[in-house]
């Protein structure tokens, strides 16, 4: 076990994965796949799970379905690991709503994305989170993805936000690194890549791990990376996090999402996935066989 880092925060741990939410080959919910998954994901190195996210298709499940797979997987870690629920959307009131069904369902901290589609304003974004804060009992991981809101939480925003007490991480897809480790610098906000590409620089600087859609089907691997930069072998660190790169493009930028691509991984792993819901559509074979080519090349790099 290495010794971590001191001075970072980590409320939630450092390796968690934005989990698929597995369907039944008719497109229904599987809790019993979801049970089944999350177990094999803490098994794997994960020190929590994130749901209802992008990854878990989180604009096409229903506010019961949010909730239900939230209780079954918290039912089945227990303890284990920490569990955050997604429950952003683009009304306040409605957002507040999923939070308090997430704290009842078991969660232990929620993840919420600036309020999309409408583009308020900074002041607005700010105040569309503190009522969250102000509403909930639990944590809050702030989820910052322009590409998809359409909106930043630009740094002197996050500033403020970050004097909240509930207001306790940062999910970034920002691509400012500079943001970010200023932010990282003058606050006690941990910062978690949602972007693989940047789970190593960005923990580099101070942050306190990621939140990855890769670590679907790679947690060891992706968790290795921060293992060895924590023991203090920050070129084996690196080396190792060169290892997952081909993964990390095969599944995050090859021009499908990041949730077809993992389903597709995981169904060829014979773990728990399913079918996408539409208006995504499934990857073909051609694709899934690349994944899977990709995948077996970092499991035997890794293991020399």
């Amino acid at each position: 076990m290495s010794t971590p880092r001191t001075g970072a925060p980590r409320p939630f741990g450092r390796a968690l994965c934005a989990m698929v939410t597995p369907f039944t080959a008719t497109g229904e919910l599987d809790l019993a796949g979801a049970r089944k998954l999350a177990g094999h994901l803490v098994a794997e190195g994960c020190d929590g799970l994130v749901l209802n996210g992008t990854t878990g298709e989180s604009p096409t499940t229903t506010d019961e379905e949010k909730t239900a797979l939230v209780r079954a997987v918290r039912e089945e870690v227990g303890e284990r690991a920490h569990v955050l629920a997604g429950v952003g959307s683009a009304d306040t009131r409605h957002t507040i709503d999923l939070a308090h069904a997430a704290e009842q369902a078991g969660a232990d901290g929620l993840l919420v994305v600036a309020p999309y589609y409408s583009r308020p304003p900074q002041q607005d974004i700010e105040a569309h989170f503190l009522r969250v804060a102000d509403a909930s009992g639990l944590p809050l991981m702030l989820y910052d993805i322009p590409a998809r809101t359409g909106v930043r939480i630009e740094t002197a925003t996050m500033l403020r936000l970050a004097g909240h007490p509930r207001i306790v991480a940062v999910k970034d897809c920002a691509y400012d690194l500079l943001g970010s480790s200023t932010v990282i610098a003058r606050t006690s906000l941990a910062y978690y890549a949602g972007s693989e590409e940047l789970n190593l620089p960005l923990y580099a600087v101070g942050g306190a791990g990621f939140v990855s859609t890769v670590a679907n089907a790679a947690p060891r691997q992706l968790r290795a990376v921060l293992d060895a930069y924590d023991a203090g072998a920050p070129a084996e660190s690196g080396h190792l996090n060169q290892l997952t790169l081909p993964l990390v493009t095969a599944m995050m930028a090859a021009g499908l999402p990041g949730t077809v691509t993992a389903k597709a991984l995981l169904g060829a792993l014979g773990l728990p996935s399913g079918p996408v819901r539409e208006p995504l559509r499934p990857a073909g074979r051609e694709t899934a066989d690349g994944l899977l080519k990709a995948y077996g090349e970092l499991l035997a790099a890794s293991s020399r």
